[in-house]
Formats: structure tokens, sequence, C-alpha cells
């Protein structure tokens, strides 16, 4: 298993190139019978969102560009182990920090497509996320945090540098966000958001303040970053 490599840069330069997707257009009925079988499992739609190419670092910028696909199609490609190699699944997320020391991560409620898994607020970008012909992942961040904790740009400070973890298929770009509170507290007014949501995206929120805390349904990603900040 290769083990996931980080990247620390102060500039992302994502380009937003169409481009259709062979893998997808090569398979597109095995892919439909798949996005059918997974339906009548939870209710998940297909919707479009953002695949990278061309991953480069070089320095403190991280470069890529990105192209359009159905959901379907990331669905069947990740669930089958990610059989094309030409794409990555790039996407930003908000690694939510208290004042204490404390991470704050959440799990995926039952209907999503990730259901169980325990991550820091991220997501897929999509092409509501493309201005000016990037792909703006800042804003991405902050729309993610916003849906799943209910804290705005308002509540956090933002480093001025990006975490690129490379781990297989997945570049989790992740920005480290300091809040004014202490972990309890975090977690406390986190957890009374999601109790005013109807069908919140999480199902439980955790703090991980040391190794221990860490647990198997973080993937790599997560894990891979934590541990470094831990030893720093």
């Amino acid at each position: 298993m290769t083990l996931p490599v980080i990247h620390r840069v102060t500039t992302l330069d994502l380009a937003f190139q169409p481009r259709p997707w062979p893998f997808a257009e090569a398979r597109s009925a095995e892919i439909s019978a798949h996005f059918a079988a997974r339906r009548r499992e939870k209710p998940i739609w297909n919707g479009r969102i953002l695949l990278g190419r061309d991953p480069d670092f070089t320095g403190e910028r991280f470069s890529a560009s990105y192209f359009a696909a159905d959901f379907a199609g990331f669905l069947a490609w990740r669930d089958w182990g990610f059989p094309d190699a030409s794409v990555f699944n790039g996407f930003g997320a908000g690694a939510l920090r208290s004042s204490d020391g404390a991470f704050v991560l959440g799990e995926m409620a039952q209907h999503t497509s990730n259901a169980g898994r325990v991550y820091f607020p991220a997501g897929t970008p999509d092409p509501d996320d493309i201005s000016g012909g990037a792909v703006d992942i800042e804003g991405s961040v902050a729309r993610e945090v916003l849906e799943e904790t209910g804290l705005d740009a308002a509540d956090y400070r933002a480093a001025a540098h990006w975490d690129c973890v490379v781990s297989g298929a997945v570049i989790a770009m992740i920005r480290i966000l300091d809040v004014d509170l202490s972990g309890e507290a975090l977690r406390a007014r986190i957890e009374a958001n999601l109790a005013r949501q109807h069908q919140p995206e999480l199902s439980a929120v955790y703090l991980v303040r040391e190794r221990r805390d860490l647990n198997s349904a973080m993937p790599r990603f997560v894990t891979a970053f934590v541990e470094k900040q831990i030893n720093g």
C-alpha cells in the first residue's frame, strides 16, 4: 500500500478545461446499471461534479485541470477501485481546530454516499465552484463548512497555506480553520446546528487531539494529515 504524501502549498492553480471522459463513455451501460443499483439502496441523485487531471506540485504551487462529469460515472469509478488512473478526485476540506488544539470531524449520515466515514467538512467540487475559468476550492470549503456545521467565514481564521494530501486517486486540499472556542464548546455548537436540520449530512461529531483518537472510519488522507499535525 502506497503511503500518503503531503505537500504544503500557498497557491492553488486549478483551471477548468472541459473535455470528454473516455472511461465513462466506454462503460456507460455498466455505469447506469451500477448507479441504478446504488439508488435502490439510498436516495442519491446523478448531478454533475468536477474531476481533476494532470496534477503538478512545483514549489508552493499546486496546478491541475478539471472537467465536469456525471456523479454516476464518478461513483462507479470510485466503487470499482479507480480503474482510470488518468484522473483524480481533488477536493477541499476544512480542518476546524479549536482553541485548545482539537480537530473536529463529522461522521457522514446513512443517507449519504459515504455513510459511516469520518471526515473534515469536505465535498467533491461541482460546476457551482467554477469562477472565472478556474475551480474555487476556497469557496467550496467555505460552502461545505457552512452546510455541515453551520459555521461561516466570520467564525474562523483560515491558514495561509494548504496541506495537499495525495492518497492514491485522491488529492485532499486541506486548510486549517482556527476557531476561538474550546473543542467541547465547538462540538456542542455544531451538534445544536445539526439538531435544527431535517436531514443533516452528519450523524455524529468527534474531537481528535492525539493519535489514540483516530479510528478506522477515517480515510487515509485524514489520518495522514492529523498525524502530521500531532507529530509536528
